[in-house]
Order: structure tokens, then sequence, then C-alpha cells
């Protein structure tokens, strides 16, 4: 779901004005693990971003990645970073243990720095814990 409101309007119906900056950006994002066909199991997840790019007034393509949710109740550190979810594979078996992520991952994000003066495009992606790279199968 994908949702401008100007702040202020909870009906949306205001609309925005050029360069209005007085208005919030509001996604829904929710992803829930996908059973691969040779596996009854899918690998949890890891996060769900949102990614944010925007023609800047210079005219300069600009990309910001932002963290929506994440699993195993980690918190950002000092830097806003999040840290790294961990690593359950065994590349000598082609195995891996979902004993790290979350099945599912659901939540509402606000983006803060919306201007409908600048044309911009948002897309989220899913990250999965880490699992068996294709070489470590054929290996096995």
């Amino acid at each position: 779901m994908f949702m401008a409101i100007p702040a202020g309007d909870s009906t949306g119906t205001a609309g925005f004005r050029h360069g209005d900056r007085n208005c919030l950006v509001s996604f829904t994002a929710s992803a829930v693990r996908n059973p691969p066909l040779n596996d009854p199991i899918g690998a949890n997840l890891d996060r769900i971003q949102v990614v944010k790019g925007w023609l800047d007034r210079r005219g300069e393509l600009q990309e910001k990645v932002y963290d929506v949710v994440w699993s195993d109740k980690r918190t950002p550190g000092a830097d806003g970073k999040l840290l790294a979810v961990g690593n359950t594979v065994e590349v000598p078996n082609a195995s891996y243990s979902n004993s790290i992520g979350d099945p599912e991952l659901i939540t509402v994000w606000r983006g803060q720095d919306f201007d409908a003066g600048l044309r911009a495009f948002y897309h989220a992606r899913v990250i999965e814990i880490p699992t068996p790279r294709w070489t470590a199968y054929d290996a096995k």
C-alpha cells in the first residue's frame, strides 16, 4: 500500500501543492517466508527495507535505504545501522537453520523527509537470513 497524506489530513483529500514539505508518506510493509519447492520451510526473514530514490534540486539522482522492520528484537547501533542477523550456514552440508530471523515481518513506516516538490520513487525489498550458495549445493 502506498499513500502520501499532507500532515493534519487523515483522509488524504486535501492534496499536495508543488513544493509542499508538510506531508508524510506512509507504507504498510509485510512479508512471509517463502517455502521453496525442494524444502518444506523456506528461509526466515532478516528485514524489510524501503529504498527511496529522488531527483534533488540540481537534478541529480539520490538514494537512501531505510531498515523499516527487522527480526530477532535487534536494535540499531549508535550510528543508526542495524547489526547483521547472524549466519547459520554449514557450507560442507549445504544446510542452514531457521534458528535466527522471523517467519513473518509487518510494519507501517512513515517517511519523515517527504517533499512533494521533488520527483521521488519508493520500493521495498525483503532480505532473508543467509542460506547456502548454489556452489555449496553443487559441491555437496
